[in-house]
């Protein structure tokens, strides 16, 4: 092996494979630092591991430290959002590209996202931190808030407790889901909940790389959301071509926030909402690579190799990220109709020409979910091609053929009582 070695904080997920797959290829070690608490299996091929205990940052940040000096280590990265502020802090102690980390926190704690995000003239929503119920009820009298609201945790993601309240009496179990979620390593989210003025509007995420200070967004992003008080994303779809002013607007915005929460050396992830009138509001900012497949949207589309830039980046080299493509690219993601037992799935898209992935999470016998946050998506496929609309067409038909039979849960208070089991297809 050759180069310095590179160091992942969380080591499972798409993306992390990617990332050491990348490493790899170039010569390059990749170790990963893996949480005590839940001492999961890495997904990567990983020349070491150091553990640890991701809540309890100060003694985390140690250990990393010193196990990356006695590595070589001379990259520091991370594609899971709860781990950005602490990746900035490593990075940081070791003198290798980052984040600034009095500001990291600030791309996770969503009531200091809010704050510094106004300081800095970001155009967001009308934002309240409720601590606890006298607090939510005095934000839900806040004309400024007003309904429908959105009701999420401090600082969760991918979805996971976020709803959109309707009406009063809505808010009570809003705030409880909110207050259940918490980090994927084991850490509680921030504290108290998050009552937010909701934004209408067509919704999009802005993918960005920042070296040095200096960003370049790569593709605006459509999306794709169910309806109802959970909003889970079924979809992304890039790039989407806005008109010029539009366009403007928007990269002006996250430009603007990428610098409020301190980004200055790796990937940004900002979800906005342009509304009929055409101004752009960004909801939250995220210092990662956004999920959902949307590395690989990118390579697909635009010819942008994101995880090798990423690398670069961290290794403080030089990044290509001008693109080498003018494609479209779209991922669709499966989801069940309720809550059940999974007991048949037929005609799933087959990999080949045009449908470059291709991935199922559950077997027949399993538990699913109605959709309620990301993390229940039953699976995905991405189609890809030289025209948009081509694109999308081809999308819509292919998740229209997928058929998900889910036998319902007993009923409750009625023993060996269940609902007929429903087929659905995957709406376009």
């Amino acid at each position: 092996m050759t180069g310095p070695a590179v160091l992942l904080l969380d080591a499972a997920g798409p993306e992390s494979v990617a990332l050491a797959r990348a490493a790899a290829a170039r010569g390059q070690q990749v170790h990963a630092a893996t949480a005590e608490a839940a001492r999961r299996e890495p997904t990567a091929n990983l020349a070491g591991q150091v553990i640890t205990d991701f809540t309890r940052p100060a003694r985390a940040v140690e250990q990393i430290t010193a196990y990356a000096r006695r590595h070589g280590v001379g990259a520091v990265l991370t594609v899971n959002e709860y781990l950005t502020e602490l990746t900035s802090l490593v990075c940081a102690e070791l003198g290798l590209p980052g984040n600034d980390p009095h500001l990291a926190h600030a791309a996770r704690d969503k009531a200091a996202m809010a704050r510094v995000l106004a300081e800095a003239g970001v155009r967001i929503p009308y934002t309240r931190l409720a601590h606890d119920d006298g607090e939510l009820h005095d934000a839900l009298r806040d004309r400024r808030v007003g309904f429908p609201c959105v009701i999420k945790p401090a600082a969760g993601a991918g979805s996971a407790g976020v709803t959109v309240v309707t009406v009063l009496d809505e808010a009570a179990p809003a705030a409880d889901a909110a207050r259940s979620i918490h980090g994927t390593e084991g850490s509680a989210g921030g504290p108290g909940v998050i009552v937010q003025a909701y934004s209408a509007g067509t919704e999009y995420s802005v993918e960005s790389v920042t070296q040095d200070g200096a960003t370049t967004h790569l593709a605006i992003t459509r999306k794709a959301t169910t309806s109802g008080p959970c909003r889970v994303e079924t979809g992304h779809s890039l790039p989407v071509c806005l008109p010029p002013a539009a366009e403007a607007a928007v990269h002006r915005e996250v430009s603007t926030a990428i610098r409020a929460v301190g980004i200055r050396n790796g990937a940004s992830h900002t979800e906005v909402v342009i509304d009929p009138a055409g101004r752009c509001t960004v909801i939250e900012i995220a210092a990662r690579l956004g999920a959902g497949h949307i590395g690989i949207l990118l390579q697909h589309a635009l010819g942008i190799d994101i995880f090798t830039a990423l690398l670069d980046v961290a290794l403080g080299r030089p990044a290509a990220l001008t693109p080498t493509a003018r494609s479209h690219a779209t991922v669709r993601f499966i989801t069940s109709p309720h809550t059940g037992r999974l007991t048949s799935l037929s005609r799933l898209p087959e990999q080949g020409p045009g449908v470059p992935l291709v991935r199922w999470r559950a077997a027949v016998g399993d538990l699913v979910h109605a959709a309620r946050a990301n993390t229940d998506r039953l699976g995905c496929f991405v189609v890809t091609g030289s025209d948009a609309d081509e694109v999308e067409e081809r999308a819509d038909a292919l998740g229209r053929q997928i058929r998900i039979q889910v036998e319902p849960l007993p009923v409750a208070g009625g023993p060996g009582q269940v609902r007929p089991a429903r087929t659905a297809a995957i709406a376009g």
